[in-house]
């Protein structure tokens, strides 16, 4: 009697109309991630208050145990339209807002306005590279903030590489806040989002790497900041042209000395 082998032959089993199960078993199958489909069996990961953003992304929101790179043209400012929802959350979970090297000082008023409690709230203003690096790193061992953004625009890939190694033993979300001009540079992020404005006050969201199929087209995600919403007329919200990148939750850009308030 001849042994019936435990798999199908190379030809069934690259056979793209034969069902993974079918070829692998069920409980194979189960463990298995096709780089057609958005990864799902990763680390948790949180809302990113965005329903359409979070239906793009892995896991269905900003992960954990990773980092995430935000690209934007003018530092600093739809970072906060971006993430604003989820440090918020993080902030209503008892956790901190830790903010390294940021080019813009932080404007309290608009950081309460998006729930960022000052109590909850950590500044550390890093003027070099190497300062704003290691900071960060320490920030990501230490696992002692909910949320750690750090804006890093000369981060070279090797750094990148060793603040996600670093960031798969840590709970906390991690953003790196870097310049449009990286979107070209290789990087070990799993996950970069860039942002820019749009018509209407629209914020757009190219998802420019994720685990899964590639991402073609921006997300439209409705958002005008802070305040403005209550003050704009109809017809004020409604544009003919991108609006110009405004934030509620910067002032001034930062002077070189350093605030009192500044960690």
């Amino acid at each position: 009697m001849s042994a019936v082998p435990a798999f199908p032959p190379p030809a069934a089993a690259n056979d793209a109309c034969v069902p993974l199960v079918h070829v692998l078993g069920a409980r194979v199958a189960e463990v298995v991630w096709r780089g057609t489909e958005l990864e799902h069996r990763t680390a948790a990961a949180r809302p990113t208050g965005w329903a359409e953003l979070d239906a793009e992304l892995p896991g269905g929101g900003w992960p954990e145990q990773s980092v995430v790179e935000v690209l934007a043209t003018q530092p600093a400012v739809l970072e906060w339209r971006l993430l604003s929802p989820a440090l918020k959350t993080v902030v209503q979970n008892g956790g901190q807002v830790v903010v390294v090297g940021p080019p813009r000082q932080p404007h309290l008023p608009g950081l309460q306005y998006m729930g960022v409690s000052e109590r909850q709230f950590v500044w550390v203003q890093a003027d070099q590279p190497a300062e704003r690096l290691w900071t960060t790193e320490q920030l990501i061992k230490s696992k002692a903030a909910g949320a750690v953004v750090a804006w890093l625009p000369k981060a070279r890939t090797e750094q990148i590489r060793r603040l996600q190694v670093c960031a798969q033993g840590c709970e906390s979300l991690v953003f790196l806040c870097r310049p449009e001009a990286a979107r070209h540079e290789s990087s070990a992020a799993p996950l970069r989002v860039h942002a820019s404005v749009g018509l209407d006050w629209t914020l757009d969201v190219h998802i420019l790497k994720r685990r899964g199929p590639t991402h073609e087209r921006p997300l439209v995600l409705p958002s005008i900041p802070g305040g403005l919403a209550s003050v704009l007329t109809p017809r004020a919200r409604r544009l003919n042209r991108p609006a110009a990148e405004v934030s509620h939750a910067v002032g001034r850009p930062v002077d070189t000395v350093r605030p009192q308030h500044a960690v």
